[in-house]
Formats: C-alpha cells, structure tokens, sequence
C-alpha cells in the first residue's frame, strides 16, 4: 500500500476521510459489480493469511433495543476496527437498522491513514463474503438463488452472485411484500428472471442457493429442514448475534458447517443452538486448500456467517487502496484529527501558542 501518493500534509497529520457522500461516488466511479469483485478478492487474501491477524470476538453492548459493537483485528502491519450497531426496531422509525464506520491505522506509529463510513461499505463486504464462501461451497451449476428477507442487504446479495457466480434466477420471500417490490424496483435491467413467491417454503423450492438475511432480533425458523433438498448451499446471513437464529435445529445438524471464527459463531450464529463443542469446518482452511468445501454433489452446506473483524479490514484496506488510483481526486476529504505540536512533549505549549489560553484569561 502506498500511502506517500495521496496528497496527504505530512506535517499536519492529515487523515483521509471517506464520507457515505464519497462512498456513493466511489461506486459510481468503479461500479458496483466491480467493487464487490474487488472486495470479495481481498477477502479471500486476508483469509489465505489468516494466522496473521489478531483474533477475537466482537466487543458487544446488548439492550432490549439491540446491540452495538466494535469489531477490532491487526495483521501486523495495519490495525483497524469497525463500530457498528444492530437495531431491528429503528426500521418502524424510519431509520437504518445498521449503521457503521470504520478506521484503518498503521501499526508502527498508531496514526489512522484511513477514516470511512462502512453502513453502504458493510453491506458490500457482507455479500463479498457471501460469494467467497459459495464459491467453495455451491455446486459449480448454480443457477437458483432463494432470497428470504428483502431487506437492505438483498440486492447486494443479488449482485455480488450474479457478478461473480452467474446466477441469473431468484426466487423472492419476505414477509413484508413492499420490501420485495422494492428489491423488484432496485433490480430493473440486471437481467434476473425473478419469482415473488408467498412463502419461504415455495422460495426455497428449486433453489441451488438459499440466502436468508431477515433481520428481526428472535430465534426465530425462517427454514425448515424439509424445505432444503440434497445438494443445496444455504448462506445464513441474519443470524448474527446472540438470541437470533433463522434456521431450524434439525437443518443445521443435517448440513456440512463452515464458519468464519469459531469462537464467535457459536455466540452468534446458527451454531448457539448446537452443543458447545460441535464441530465444525473453518472458512480460511478451505480457502487455503486445508480443508475440502463441498464434497459431492448432494451434500447439504451451511455458511453459518457473522460477520468478522478481518472482513472489515479486508474492505477497509480495499478503499485504501482504491483512493491511490489515478482519477480519484474528490473521493475523500482530509480530516486534521491529530495534534502536532512542534515538540511532540510540548502538547500544551501547543494549545498556549493558539491564543486559547489568553482567550481563557480575559
């Protein structure tokens, strides 16, 4: 990474702000599909050296509202972290069910080189993720995708498989039918031959894929086990904290399990309903060839995701990235977030300089 390129005050220590504004103009600039391409690629690297990274799971603050969290990792090098929270019921008062932001450091001076809103940036990394994990999951002719839950995060689901899986045929559930007329709405002109279905069951019937990304904080069972045939690749994505599940118990002890962090799935994801030490398959030894991902062609597989700390790093360091491109100016903003006083023991002698002392003293 070059962080000499972008035009950066040393002297002033000068961070790089990414707004939602200048995320949105990112996008445009790249392309969506190409960003979740690009996403997705630096996510399968950071899993590749996955014994890199400091791991731990997420920091969280529940209430009966919902939750808020900080998703901290370091491979060494970078240090980042993303806040993040989790309200379901924010939606009935028009307002995000998940909001974020997120910081990217350089580890041998603990100086951010990296400020970026992450509420549209974890929306594009959670359905990178998702195609990371189908494309050693699915069976190589999927062609089906079910998508249960219409939400914010379902056309980027939609997108991400299509660009990077070809999957061309949904199947659309969501119990509410104004969120599935929006989705319809949002995926004019991509090319998806598209069936609103009136059940998770009926959505789920011919389905290669089945996503479910339903957002309300309950155990609840959006599928069943007969629901799913042989052969199918469930991507469990709502399912991501503690007392939220999606899937019945049944299904998911017929299912072969991969998951990102096995410490923090079993908090959060399918896995709370099964015994403490249950096995299971990690996602970065499949990747790095350690571990088979499916094994046949009737084989039942779970991405049980959460969602974890070296996912955001992976999308952090993309943007970073990106903001050296030719042609970027205008992407960001700079942000004076770091005092820099002459003598780096004189912070006060700073302060004194500015005339706020004075200003105090009349």
């Amino acid at each position: 990474m070059s962080e000499t390129s972008i035009q950066i005050n040393k002297e002033l220590n000068i961070v790089p702000f990414v707004s939602v504004d200048h995320m949105m103009k990112i996008i445009g600039r790249l392309g969506l599909e190409n960003m979740l391409k690009g996403i997705a690629d630096y996510v399968e690297d950071d899993f590749k050296r996955w014994e890199l990274f400091d791991k731990t799971p997420r920091v969280a603050a529940h209430s009966d509202e919902g939750v808020i969290e900080l998703m901290p990792t370091s491979d060494g090098d970078h240090y980042g972290f993303k806040y993040v929270n989790g309200h379901p019921k924010n939606m009935k008062e028009g307002l995000q069910t998940v909001t974020a932001f997120g910081v990217l450091s350089k580890v041998y001076t603990g100086y951010p080189i990296l400020f970026s809103e992450m509420t549209i940036l974890t929306a594009l990394r959670t359905a990178s993720t998702s195609v990371v994990a189908a494309k050693y999951l699915a069976r190589k002719n999927s062609r089906t995708m079910a998508l249960i839950g219409n939400g914010a995060q379902s056309e980027f689901q939609a997108l991400a498989f299509k660009t990077m899986l070809g999957i061309d045929q949904l199947r659309l559930y969501d119990i509410d039918p104004v969120a599935t007329e929006k989705f319809i709405g949002n995926m004019q002109g991509y090319g998806f031959e598209i069936v609103k279905c009136t059940s998770a069951s009926e959505a789920a019937s011919g389905a290669d894929i089945i996503t479910t990304v339903t957002a309300d904080k309950q155990n609840a069972t959006i599928l069943t086990d007969d629901m799913v045939g042989a052969g199918v690749h469930i991507n469990a994505v709502g399912g991501d904290c503690p007392g939220k599940t999606e899937l019945e118990k049944e299904l998911v002890l017929r299912a072969s399990l991969f998951v990102e962090y096995p410490p923090q799935t079993r908090i959060e994801g399918e896995l709370q309903q099964l015994d403490a030490d249950y096995p299971v398959n990690e996602m970065w030894q499949v990747i790095r060839g350690e571990l088979a991902g499916r094994k046949s062609a009737t084989e039942v597989t779970l991405f049980d995701s959460v969602g974890f700390a070296t996912e955001d790093f992976s999308a952090l360091r993309y943007i970073r990235d990106q903001l050296d491109r030719p042609g970027m100016s205008g992407m960001y903003e700079n942000l004076d977030m770091i005092a820099d006083p002459d003598d780096p023991r004189d912070l006060y002698g700073m302060v004194r300089r500015s005339g706020a002392m004075s200003q105090v003293a009349a």
